[in-house]
């Protein structure tokens, strides 16, 4: 039988742990630390807690780390990691290293229920929800994890299908006891669930990426399924609610699919449906998957796109692929990998 793991509970959940086993309260505070903080990977280098005490929680619990399973290296410097979680499942995360910044891609899901044309991830359909150990397993356990000044849920999954285990992800490494980040440092991108997206805008700093793909209602429903309950005009109305003109932004995902999504009349709705929020729209190259009728635009209509976006007010720029050559770029993270060679 698994132990349990102490990455991924709280202060409060430590603290009622400690308790429970007739400990003093502030031994909680000392497990945070030691989990969090000191990032150890066993509770036997945790010091200042008695033998005795460590001997029981030892019984019954584990710290939860667990290093990768696989990992890739791209010529431009990404690394894709394969994990595998305590009831087998694989998912994968990438680091992305750029020039002062070193970002994290991490996963919420095991697979994806939204099945949007263009995304392996959707492909493989539907597992599990990773729990929040296993979202911050991705954080801690990879060979760069102190070199990290930014994460992206933008892995596999739609973090917003998961989100009780992204937000308490998110309070424990923006907490004091935890390793006190900005929430500024954390983007979380969604296809637009419209309910979860207004708990998540209502509770949390953390920065917004909305993934739009086409302004028009047949033409994004013809991409992505999500289109139907929640039309990204409705999405967009929601999101004129509240205030991004301070610290928290809101950007907009758009891969550009040659001859799809792509002319200028997409800009100019896009232009049109934006007015009134203070926002960013990135432009994706689209990474070719297999099965998939779909061609990435040029780089001069994408150029022309990113143009007449930002003459006309919407500050527009186009994102570096990265990862490509590994399968680690935007919409190619897939966990369908043969489990026995593992």
């Amino acid at each position: 039988m698994h132990k349990i793991p102490l990455l991924g509970q709280t202060l409060s959940e430590l603290t009622q742990l400690a308790k429970d086993l007739g400990m003093p309260a502030f031994t909680g505070k000392q497990l945070a630390e030691w989990i969090y903080s000191k990032r150890v990977c066993s509770i036997d280098e945790m010091t200042n807690i008695s033998v005795r005490n460590r001997t029981l929680l030892n019984q019954t619990y584990e710290v939860g780390r667990y290093a990768p399973v696989q990992q890739q290296a791209s010529v431009d410097g990404t690394v894709k990691f394969l994990f595998k979680t305590q009831k087998g499942h694989l998912i994968e995360s990438v680091f992305i290293p750029e020039d002062d910044r070193a970002t994290l891609c991490i996963s919420s899901q095991v697979g994806c229920k939204m099945n949007c044309l263009f995304c392996m991830t959707g492909k493989q359909g539907f597992t599990a929800n990773l729990t929040a150990h296993e979202i911050l397993n991705q954080f801690y356990s990879i060979p760069q994890s102190e070199e990290l000044t930014n994460i992206v849920f933008m892995g596999m999954g739609e973090p917003f299908d998961n989100l009780e285990n992204v937000m308490k992800t998110n309070t424990i490494l923006s907490a004091g006891y935890g390793i006190g980040w900005s929430p500024k440092r954390i983007t979380v991108s969604s296809i637009g669930l419209i309910p979860k997206m207004k708990v998540f805008l209502d509770n949390s700093d953390c920065h917004l990426a909305i993934s739009m793909h086409s302004p028009f209602d047949e033409e994004r429903l013809r991409l992505m399924p999500v289109q139907k309950p929640y039309p990204i005009a409705s999405v967009i109305n929601e999101l004129k609610n509240y205030d991004f003109s301070k610290q928290r932004r809101v950007s907009f995902e758009y891969i550009m699919f040659n001859g799809v999504n792509d002319t200028q009349r997409h800009a100019a709705e896009i232009v049109r449906m934006l007015k009134g929020i203070t926002c960013r729209v990135n432009l994706i190259r689209f990474h070719a998957i297999p099965n998939i009728d779909l061609q990435t635009s040029p780089d001069d209509k994408m150029i022309a796109f990113r143009d007449y976006l930002t003459n006309n007010g919407v500050m527009t720029t186009i994102r570096k692929s990265r990862g490509e050559d590994i399968f680690a770029a935007c919409g190619m993270l897939s966990s369908t990998h043969n489990k026995e060679n593992l």
